[in-house]
């Protein structure tokens, strides 16, 4: 058996953060996303530019990717007027030790 390196994720294109925040802008969820997304870019050029890196700017993006991939499943699931309004405590489920 040999041992082989996973295949790393392709990062995304340099130009796929601005495409994302177009996209965002265009949201009907664009006044709060539009500042988490420019909140979290911000920190994420802190961190490579101090740490020479350049995946916490990939993080952000596949980050985003995947909440604006998920809106419209998360929008048909509350517009179907499945709100889970009643919830248990965990604590009540799950036993402290």
């Amino acid at each position: 058996m040999s041992a082989q390196p996973e295949e790393a994720p392709a990062p995304p294109a340099p130009t796929e953060a601005a495409r994302l925040r177009a996209q965002i802008a265009a949201d009907r969820r664009a006044d709060s996303w539009g500042l988490a997304f420019d909140r979290d870019w911000a920190k994420a050029l802190a961190e490579s530019g101090q740490s020479y890196s350049l995946a916490p700017l990939h993080n952000v993006v596949r980050t985003w990717q995947h909440r604006l991939a998920a809106a419209p499943d998360v929008d048909a699931y509350l517009d179907a007027g499945r709100i889970e309004a009643g919830f248990v405590d965990l604590d009540d489920v799950v036993p402290r030790r």
